[in-house]
């Protein structure tokens, strides 16, 4: 039976929590006996556009039910489209492979880009509605007592709360009336319409602008408000214009939709860009640098200058980075050329080091690959338990790893800008261009080491023989030292030599680990092995060594997390700067 089967035939509150995979007795605790002030905290955060936002996070046990509602609501929503063959969007929030850059892009190049927001949009749909929906919406027809579950699951205060997981999909939901009917009267009217939450937008090339979508001001120049056919099925919808939001924009000036230019192509303005650089060579200069944020004073909308956080800065490069790439998948989704960075793709590089490397807080270790990870955490969890290794974490109450040493993480930016995919020779060149990166700062910083774990075999001879040139020694460097210092805060620790043979990280678990099958297969950690008779690292890491931790005897491992350590306290002791 379908998800959205098993959904339909629930008719009471045991029967959803069976289908959402809760017990009964937990599901009924929160919905009817925990008390409500309790079930969410509330908090405010500034507007782009000034004014707070009130933020209702739920408890844990709320958060985990909202999430597994929203993933079957999803699931159910992918299940009906395939039914119907639907296989494009109107709205683009809050769904897989749409956003902010797709909601802009369908609007480039055109005469008029036209913008409406709706009034306090998750605050408009209210308990009935949503109840309302499940009952009567023709995908869904749920049974009364089962859309009321739902209901008082998603809904808090009569309405739905920003900050709920479920509170997305089911916006999207009722909002989809919504799209259908603006879709329609955007088609009669030669425009093009979408959705994005609570901001709409609606563009044309004609060479005048469709009165029952927008109108002119006679009285006022530029001046535009909704038109009357619009309101109209807005309010039809259960929704409400907030009309000191509405604009107009022409093309002969700078056309932005969800905060992208549109005028040709999707792109982040070039006023951001610029300020990114800005406070990005400020950090570099002082390790300091300031943003501006929207505050209120004297009733009024104001931008305050505040000092800013890295995280925020990286968050900012971080948005114009997947601008960029999402024009770069568009323009060549088919190819696989390593590209040259960018101007701003530099400053981002420049930061990234800047934060990782240069300005770490933590000692950082940095491996050969994303399952080196996976074997380090779960090793210093497991020893941790034990009592060893207080210098690397702690375990908290909730037996969760608490970690005094940041571990790297290998993903699609790490490889793209710092050119760091995984491997070995990334590693070299990242060890070879360490000085010269180092030398772009002036701010504050060398104060953590970054220890680089490297597997003492056939795959380092390159790596030996660069360190070997770089402390200008005349013997070979074979691996034999528990670590290499190369410069700065950099130390190279390979992994201890075995009796008679070099070693990799795989080697420090136990013969029964490594001997573990997924079904019939066995592991085989070479990259080339056979996929119908062996398994890889990756569902290695995942599937035994991540899934069976606390039973995996990691205390091979003492060796490697002894040489991390013993780095910690040469560089505390040693730190040159």
């Amino acid at each position: 039976m379908s998800k959205l089967a098993n959904l339909q035939s629930a008719t009471c509150l045991r029967e959803v929590a069976v289908v959402l995979g809760f017990k009964p007795k937990a599901l009924s605790y929160i919905l009817y006996i925990k008390n409500k002030p309790d079930l969410y905290n509330q908090f405010l955060i500034p507007k782009k556009t000034g004014g707070m936002r009130t933020i209702l996070s739920p408890c844990d046990e709320l958060k985990a039910i909202q999430r597994k509602l929203s993933d079957y609501l999803q699931s159910c929503i992918n299940e009906i489209n395939s039914q119907r063959q639907i296989n494009f969007s109107i709205a683009h929030a809050y769904k897989k492979k749409h956003s902010i850059a797709t909601n802009a892009r369908v609007h480039r190049g055109r005469r008029y880009v036209f913008n409406a927001d709706l009034e306090s949009f998750f605050d408009s749909i209210n308990f009935g509605r949503v109840r309302g929906f499940f009952i009567s919406n023709n995908n869904f027809k749920l049974h009364p007592d089962a859309a009321t579950v739902l209901a008082q699951i998603a809904c808090h205060n009569n309405c739905l709360p920003q900050g709920s997981p479920c509170s997305p999909v089911i916006s999207n939901l009722i909002g989809h009336i919504l799209d259908i009917r603006l879709a329609g009267l955007a088609s009669r009217e030669g425009c093009t319409y979408t959705r994005y939450a609570d901001d709409l937008t609606f563009s044309t090339n004609k060479k005048i602008f469709p009165k029952s979508i927008a109108t002119l001001s006679e009285s006022e120049e530029h001046m535009w408000s909704t038109g009357k056919q619009l309101e109209k099925e807005i309010k039809k919808s259960g929704f409400a214009i907030n009309n000191k939001k509405t604009r107009m924009q022409y093309k002969d000036s700078q056309q932005t939709v969800t905060g992208l230019v549109v005028n040709s192509k999707v792109n982040t303005r070039y006023s951001y860009r610029r300020t990114a650089r800005a406070m990005a060579n400020a950090l570099f200069k002082t390790g300091k640098f300031t943003i501006k944020k929207p505050a209120q004073a004297n009733g009024k909308s104001i931008l305050l200058e505040t000092p800013g956080t890295i995280e925020q800065l990286c968050g900012i490069f971080s948005y114009i980075h997947m601008i960029a790439e999402y024009n770069r998948s568009i323009s060549m989704p088919n190819n696989n050329k390593k590209l040259e960075l960018s101007g701003i793709e530099k400053t981002y590089k420049e930061l990234l080091f800047y934060r990782r490397f240069y300005a770490n807080p933590k000692p950082l270790i940095i491996y050969e690959g994303k399952t080196d990870a996976i074997y380090i955490r779960c090793a210093i969890r497991s020893l941790l338990k034990l009592g060893e290794f207080p210098e690397l974490g702690r375990i908290n109450h909730k037996s969760e790893i608490e970690l005094n040493v940041d571990l790297f993480t290998y993903t699609k930016t790490a490889s793209r800008i710092l050119g760091l995919p995984g491997g070995a020779p990334p590693l070299k060149t990242l060890i070879s261009e360490y000085v010269q990166n180092f030398a772009r700062y002036q701010a504050p910083g060398n104060t953590s080491p970054v220890i680089m774990l490297i597997d003492n075999d056939s795959g380092s001879k390159e790596i030996y023989s660069l360190i070997k040139n770089l402390l200008r020694q005349t013997k070979p460097v074979d691996g034999t030292k528990e670590h290499y210092y190369i410069a700065k805060n950099l130390f190279v620790v390979p992994t201890p030599k075995l009796p008679g043979k070099d070693s990799k990280i795989e080697d420090f678990f136990t013969k029964d680990t490594l001997e573990k099958k997924i079904g019939v297969k066995s592991f085989d950690c070479s990259n080339d092995h056979d996929t119908e008779t062996s398994y890889g690292k990756n569902a290695f890491a995942e599937q035994i060594v991540k899934a069976d931790q606390n039973t995996i005897d990691f205390t091979g491992f003492r060796p490697i997390l002894q040489r991390i350590v013993n780095v910690m306290s040469y560089y505390k002791t040693n730190k040159t700067q």
